[in-house]
């Protein structure tokens, strides 16, 4: 059998994986936590991972961010900062693994999470919000990812795959902080809940 060789002129290129879209979406997560792409860009490029059909889809998608090296995989696999830690720093990552952020810690007013094949729970309970408006990117990929939020905080949630419980019917203060969370979630849900504080 004649060997196949992608992107060659008049052959149509081979046919993605599964593994295939997995490794790119890991790519993907890692780059966005590293700030490379935006949250539009992020979006628009996860769903593309999601339903490519080729290599060449794929590769498209990769075309301007680091190629995969050794340096690199660990930080998708490694684990999140331990919860007595005051400052986790802007973003955690968990590659089948569980990522759990929880007691009393600063959160910076952009904080992604990103979670891998994996679970995670980020506790605002007992967390001091050092800005008025919290942006917390979440992504859960064939995970569940569970965050918990304080009464007296406005919740505003955005997304696919993101539940709010919206428990939460007390009067808010006008100057009440607001935690908006972003989500995306393939095959896991990122659930946002209002829990009274520990």
């Amino acid at each position: 059998m004649e060997p196949y060789h992608e992107a060659s002129p008049g052959r149509p290129s081979m046919r993605a994986s599964d593994q295939d879209r997995d490794e790119t979406v890991q790519r993907l997560q890692v780059a966005f936590a590293e700030g490379r792409l935006t949250d539009g860009e992020f979006d628009e490029r996860m769903r593309g991972a999601l339903s490519a059909r080729t290599h060449g889809d794929l590769a498209e998608l990769l075309v301007d961010l680091p190629a995969a090296t050794a340096s690199t995989a660990p930080a998708a696999s490694r684990p999140a900062a331990p919860a007595h830690l005051p400052k986790p720093g802007r973003y955690a990552v968990a590659y089948k693994n569980t990522l759990r952020q929880a007691g009393r810690w600063r959160v910076p007013g952009t904080y992604r999470a990103l979670v891998y094949k994996g679970g995670g729970v980020i506790d605002l309970r007992a967390a001091e919000l050092t800005e008025a408006l919290t942006t917390i990117l979440a992504v859960a990929y064939k995970s569940d990812l569970q965050l918990l939020v304080p009464p007296g905080v406005r919740v505003e949630a955005s997304g696919f795959g993101v539940t709010h419980d919206g428990d939460w019917t007390g009067d808010l203060a006008a100057d009440a902080p607001v935690v908006h969370i972003r989500g995306y979630a393939y095959k896991g849900r990122v659930d946002v809940r209002t829990m009274p504080r520990r």
